[in-house]
Parts: structure tokens; sequence; C-alpha cells
């Protein structure tokens, strides 16, 4: 493409700039070719209609539609140096979803110990942007830096890989929440499944490959009533669209790692909650709700049945998280061609103690010294599942991995940091 300003018009939802099938079935793209500060790369601009629908017929309010600004020689400077191995022995690791909850908590994690911590984030506004922000803000004073981007852009990609000879990627890059997925499928698509193989193909011909560790769900064991849920039981159940995408993530790590020799490890969180957590989680805006005075849905199950979680206190996941990586083993692979097998792993991280919902919200009056508004209603058909417990044998045995944070602590200290946070009047503290 030899010129300066190039149009495509996606038509029927046919065709984009990628060769892949569209999320849009009505927008122009304008392809820019960009030189400056000593680097020239295609610069992708998406011209949004109003009308624009997504091709499974839902809105778009919820993405985030918009370019991102990489590359020249000041900015692959921040990426080397953010990256930087501080450690004898010591990671590079991409850190995706860096923005994201589980993700601040490990690149931080990652940094005090001195490994090369690279982010990655789109910054979406699936829930407030400006969280992820304070989060990132957090991050850049421990000297780790965000690249902004989206997972399925594999010039970027590619070219955080020829800037930085990574040995781990932590991939936890997802489009969250279960309820959501009825409401927008196509994100979950997006950047559960395409997103990950985006990630996956430029590792694959990364040389050398690096070891991935990336979050599953706990989601994926669905419908599946026996308990505790063990990494041998059935998965094939799934009860909501993002626990379908979950799933085929786990059957994607499998086709890459025999195919390429990928090195892989997918963890299967627990409902976890802690500071600087996700607003759309239960323990999250209860807290908001019962300060406001509003009533909280407390749901049931058929014949009064207790619907409950294993609720997993953040630092319990990050030591499974650096557990996984610093067990990892090498990628077998060079260049897109495998040389022999490679690891393949699956663990589940949770608490192995669930608590009813009714008592997490006890815990949080307590906390706030406010009587919650509760409001009983029927477990909706929504994608949402009666009980989750975790059997964490596997992950005991080969991670070290032992949970050590009660409800009641945890919850301590996610509404000391929340309170915080958001200060009375609606203003936010700074970080």
């Amino acid at each position: 493409m030899d010129a300066d300003n190039r149009r495509l018009i996606l038509l029927d939802g046919k065709y984009n700039v990628s060769g892949q099938p569209p999320l849009w079935d009505r927008s122009s793209l304008l392809l820019r070719w960009s030189r400056g500060g000593g680097q020239s790369r295609w610069v992708v601009e998406l011209i949004v209609n109003v009308e624009l629908r997504l091709e499974y017929g839902q809105d778009t309010t919820r993405r985030s539609l918009r370019t991102f600004s990489w590359g020249g020689p000041s900015w692959e400077k921040r990426v080397r140096n953010s990256a930087k191995v501080r450690a004898s022995n010591g990671f590079s690791v991409l850190v995706t979803g860096a923005a994201g909850f589980v993700g601040t908590h490990v690149s931080a994690a990652l940094k005090r110990r001195g490994d090369g911590v690279l982010g990655f984030d789109n910054f979406n506004d699936y829930y407030d942007p400006s969280l992820k922000r304070a989060r990132q803000a957090l991050l850049e004073r421990s000297g780790v830096f965000i690249v902004e981007g989206d997972i399925n852009d594999q010039a970027l990609l590619k070219k955080l890989f020829e800037v930085v000879a990574f040995t781990h990627v932590m991939h936890l890059a997802a489009q969250a929440g279960v309820r959501y997925a009825m409401q927008n499928p196509g994100s979950y698509v997006h950047s559960n499944i395409a997103g990950f193989v985006s990630l996956l193909e430029i590792c694959k011909s990364a040389n050398p490959q690096p070891a991935i560790v990336w979050a599953s769900s706990s989601s994926v064991y669905g419908l599946n009533t026996k308990v505790p849920f063990s990494e041998k039981d059935r998965t094939d159940q799934p009860a909501s669209l993002y626990a379908a995408t979950k799933k085929a993530g786990e059957e994607i790590a499998h086709t890459y790692n025999h195919i390429y020799g990928l090195s892989l490890t997918g963890l299967r969180f627990f409902t976890v909650y802690g500071p600087w957590g996700r607003p759309d989680m239960a323990y999250f805006f209860f807290t908001k709700d019962i300060l406001k005075g509003k009533s909280i849905p407390i749901f049931e199950a058929a014949n009064h049945g207790t619907v409950a979680r294993d609720f997993t206190y953040i630092d319990d996941i990050v030591k499974g998280c650096l557990g996984a990586l610093d067990t990892a083993e090498k990628s077998t692979g060079s260049g897109g061609k495998k040389s022999g097998a490679a690891q393949l792993r699956v663990f589940n991280l949770g608490n192995t103690s669930p608590v009813p919902v009714s008592d997490l919200v006890s815990i949080l009056e307590r906390l706030l010294k406010v009587k919650a508004k509760r409001m009983v209603m029927k477990l909706p058909r929504n994608g949402d599942v009666q009980y989750t417990h975790a059997n964490i044998s596997y992950a005991q045995r080969e991670l070290g991995y032992k949970p050590t944070t009660d409800l009641q602590t945890g919850l301590k200290k996610f509404v000391r940091w929340y309170l915080n946070y958001y200060k009375p009047g609606g203003k936010k503290s700074a970080v």
C-alpha cells in the first residue's frame, strides 16, 4: 500500500484490515502511513458510524474504539527500562491486563522482587477507567510502564517482542464478568478468544519463545455439581458465554502447546477480592450501595438454597501467579517450530472455604457499621452458578500454593482501602 492515506470500507461485515472477520458491520477504517522518530508504522484509525453495531446486534458503548500511539526511540527506551531485570536470575515478564485488578498486584509483586515488568492494557470502559488510571499511576511510581494497546494488535505485540526478549508472559487481559456477556457477547469473543490467539501467534514465532501463564477461570466448571471442583472434573457444561470463552482458551492453549511447543499454564481463579478490586464484583458494589443506603440483592437458589463463593484474597492469588511463573518450564519451540514436548498445566487458585453471600454481607455490615437493606431474590439464569469450591491440592503440591487470608481479614483490608480511596462526598483520594 504505497499511498499515504488509504480508506477501506467494510461492507456486510466481510473484511477488515487484518484479514480477520470484523467485529463491526459498518464502519470506515483509515490506514495512515506514519513516519517519525526514526520509526515507520501503520496507524489504524476507526471512523465510527453513529449507528455502529456489533455483528451480534449489540451496541459498542462499553468498548473503547480508539487508536493507540506507539513507537519511536523514547517509547522504546521506556519499554526497555521497564522490562530490565534487576535481580540475578530474574525474569523479563510481559503482563497483559496490567491495569486490571489482578494485573496491577502481580506487576507490583514482580517488580518488587527484581523482575523486569512491562505492562500492556487497553484501558477500556467496561468499568470506570479512572480506577485503571489510578492503578497505572501506582505502577509507574514503582517503575512499571504500561503500553496502551489492543491485544489483537499483532504489529504492536510483535514490536514489543523485537524490543524485549521476554522470558515469560503473564496473560491477564480479558473481558471479565459473567452477566455482561448477555449484553455484549462480541467483546468476549474479541478479547478472550481472538485476543488470546493473537498473543499466542506472536509468542510461537518469538525466538526464544516465552513461557506463558494465563488466567482461566473457575467459571469453566459451569453446571458441575461435584464439589470441591478438581482440575480433573468435567468442564464441558459452561453456564455463561464468559465461561465458554475461558474453556475455549484452555483448548486453544492445548493446541498451541501441542503444535508449537509453547509452555502454557492456566490458572482458574476463584472469586478474587481485595484492595484495588473490580467495581462489578459483588463485595465491591455491595460496599458502595450499603454506604449509600441502597438495597442490595441477595440471591438464593431453588428451594431457598444457599448461594456461596470460594472468595480468594488478592495476595494469595498473587502468590499463586508467581509460583506458576517460577515453576514454568521453558517453551521448546523456536521461530514457530516445535523441537519437543512442552509443559502444559492447569491449576485451581482458590481459598477452599466457600462462604454464603449472606455472610459476606454480614461481615461488610460490621466493618462499615451500617445495616444493609437486603433484598432476597431468586438466582437469575444469567450465567451465575450457585456454588464454587476449589480443590487446591494440585497447586499446593506443584506451586507451594497455600492461601492464608480468611474473608473477615481480607474484607477488612478492602474496606480500609475503599474508604480511603472513595472519600466522603464522592471525591476520590490521591493514589
